[in-house]
């Protein structure tokens, strides 16, 4: 079984409330969201294992027994084009539960007009496979977000 901590701190909302259809109906993965605290900071990693997508606004980490998690720093911040957000890892580095991943600013994403809040998925995970989601409540990084069977 995989715990998932949150990369953030911040209060758990759940997919549904995200504002973007395609993580709100979770088509990318069951999960849940952070909607962070307003101010600078650092996503940390949800589990120990590899970076196997890099991006300066979203990441992936696979785990040893091949579960995928998305963080995904804000919404639409892809069209940020970078600006705000630093990398702190490389993609293929391996990275341990609560390792800093990526420095950004949940303002600076605000102030662009763009949603601050973060998706935290389980990618190519049926909804069934998840416990324990959190879906409401202040969450600091590293807290328990869901289990993965």
């Amino acid at each position: 079984m995989t715990t998932v901590t949150s990369p953030l701190a911040g209060r758990a909302i759940g997919l549904a409330a995200v504002p973007d259809p395609v993580f709100s109906g979770a088509m990318v993965g069951p999960g849940t969201a952070i909607d962070p605290v307003r101010e600078p900071g650092e996503a940390v990693s949800p589990v120990d294992g590899v970076i196997v997508s890099l991006h300066p606004h979203a990441f992936v980490v696979v785990d040893a027994e091949g579960h995928g998690v998305l963080v995904h720093l804000g919404i639409d911040t892809v069209q940020l084009n970078g600006e705000g957000f630093e990398l702190l890892v490389n993609k293929g580095d391996t990275v341990t539960r609560g390792q800093a991943v990526v420095r950004w600013n949940p303002v600076a994403v605000e102030e662009a007009g763009k949603s601050p809040i973060c998706p935290v998925v389980a990618l190519e995970a049926t909804a069934d496979s998840l416990g324990d989601v959190r879906e409401d409540g202040e969450v600091k990084a590293g807290d328990q977000l869901f289990s993965w069977q």
